[in-house]
């Protein structure tokens, strides 16, 4: 049987318990299930049941192994009722987040049940910790799936707060923020067959009509009107394949805009190489090349539906293409003419993720006048060495924008980490005999996901540089997936990063 389809529901569900709810679930960190002490427990109706004596035969041992215990009893219905206490490990290092979202998402998917609706209560200390705890455990419920064995069950999982300092959680927020990240989940899970290109610009069509809002608007370029109309990044790649790429541009403008903030993603729907072709286990999850759009997309959503930065005009532009064989497909010693003017060599058709973001930031820096342009891309492997796969690298000349990116990782849980800025070692590495550019470097022991990041940079549009407004590069090829599931990474990213422009 497939896996039911599990709807989250934030909400103040310890002073109004969810009926009909037989499996309650209390996640702390460490040392802070100790009942006597969380009140919002001990006097909820929905565990009245629970003695506070209960918590006496959870045992902590030492060191990061989660310690449980799950307790029967009886509800004011007399019906049976499943609590378990389930402690994480909450230790952490200056470049972890608020908590220990990687843990505590652990311990909700070993300790709540795969069936039937569910309470969860995470102890926290403060509002700020509920805002990433809520999004670490709404990620354990995938939406997208093509098992088969019968119709796909509903279920409701409850998520509430016991927050120490009393401090008010906006459940609004936090369901709207998860409901965009749970929708780039399914997007970097869906199947290439059925997230083409042309099916996904359908999809950026449609989040357009359910947002129903008159300053939301969308620009599409698509197929040969890229080549005519300069595009020679995203034409080049994407012409090959049966579906033809396109530019998606969503646009939030506000009635009053103090700032405009472009955030421009890398949308690969399937990366086989191109000719450069991939070997069959690196071919394998391409699938996932596309993750850099899908959280600037639910990003996007997730500011409009919030209004949290009301005063911000917000561009989302969706870089779209496969990097697919067939006769005409791009090759290594063509060379192309992106959208900022600039000639490209092609020395392999597996760095294209680099040639549609230059399109796409080039077209952002010059028609759509922002204070700062973001990119966001599963750009290179070699991200997995620089930052890890839990923590995104990031690469930009301004330190504040580098301040501001890291604190919006460690307040979502959607962790990040700085790069080496240094475009004067590592351009060279693109230096070509008969282009101003070519596609990759030269030596991919030096720095080569920083490089790629600058190799972006590099077709920004003159007058945008000249302005000294900031850009920012994320790359988020290691914490996009895990485990063979999408993670959503980058979009509650962006939304906070936005949000705090």
């Amino acid at each position: 049987m497939p896996a039911p389809i599990t709807h989250v529901a934030f909400g103040p569900h310890l002073a109004s318990a969810p009926e009909g709810v037989r499996a309650k679930v209390v996640l702390g960190p460490k040392g802070s299930l100790k009942l006597d002490a969380i009140p919002a427990l001990t006097e909820s109706s929905a565990f009245s049941s629970l003695a506070v004596e209960a918590a006496a035969p959870l045992h902590l041992p030492e060191g990061e192994r989660t310690a449980s215990v799950t307790l029967w009893t009886t509800g004011e219905d007399g019906a049976a009722e499943r609590v378990t206490l389930a402690h994480f490990c909450n230790k952490k290092s200056r470049n972890m987040g608020v908590l220990r979202s990687d843990k505590l998402r652990a311990a909700a998917e070993t300790h709540v049940p795969a069936t039937g609706d569910a309470l969860v209560v995470v102890v926290v200390e403060n509002a700020a910790e509920a805002f990433a705890a809520g999004l670490a455990v709404a990620k354990n419920w995938p939406l997208y799936t093509r098992k088969t064995g019968g119709e796909r069950d509903e279920r409701t999982v409850y998520v509430d707060f016991a927050v120490a300092d009393g401090s008010e959680v906006d459940y609004d927020e936090l369901t709207k923020v998860a409901k965009a990240v749970r929708d780039t989940q399914r997007r970097v899970d869906t199947a290439p067959c059925e997230l083409t290109t042309s099916i996904y610009v359908e999809e950026a069509k449609a989040l357009v009509e359910r947002l129903d809002d008159p300053n939301v608007s969308i620009t599409i370029i698509q197929g040969e009107d890229l080549r005519e109309q300069g595009f020679g990044g995203l034409w080049g790649v994407g012409k090959a394949a049966e579906f033809p790429p396109a530019l998606v541009v969503l646009s939030h403008v506000p009635e009053t805009v103090e700032k405009t903030v472009a955030l421009v993603g890398k949308g690969i729907v399937y990366d086989c190489g191109g000719l450069s072709l991939k070997p069959t286990a690196s071919m394998t999850t391409m699938k996932s090349d596309m993750g850099g759009s899908a959280a600037v997309l639910g990003a996007f959503e997730a500011l409009v539906t919030t209004g949290a930065a009301p005063t911000t005009a917000v561009h989302a532009l969706l870089c779209l293409a496969e990097n697919a064989i067939d006769a005409k497909a791009y090759k290594n010693d063509d060379i192309l003419t992106l959208y900022s003017g600039k000639t490209v060599e092609i020395v392999n058709t597996d760095a294209e993720g680099r040639l549609v973001l230059g399109d796409g930031v080039a077209y952002a820096s010059k028609h759509l006048n922002p204070d700062v342009v973001v990119d966001i891309a599963t750009l290179t492997g070699a991200q997995f060495i620089t930052t890890g796969t839990v923590h995104a690298a990031v690469l930009t000349a301004d330190e504040e924008v580098e301040a501001k990116i890291v604190a919006a990782g460690k307040t979502t849980g959607d962790l990040t980490y700085p790069m080496i800025y240094a475009k004067e070692l590592l351009m060279p590495q693109f230096e070509s005999k008969v282009a101003d550019m070519t596609n990759s470097v030269k030596d991919r022991m030096c720095a080569s996901s920083a490089a790629a990041g600058h190799f972006v940079e590099a077709h920004l549009d003159a007058e945008f540089t000249g302005a000294g407004k900031p850009f920012l590069h994320v790359d988020i090829a290691g914490p996009s997936m895990s485990a063979g599931r999408a993670t959503g990474h980058g979009a509650a990213l962006l939304y906070q990063f936005t949000k705090n422009f």
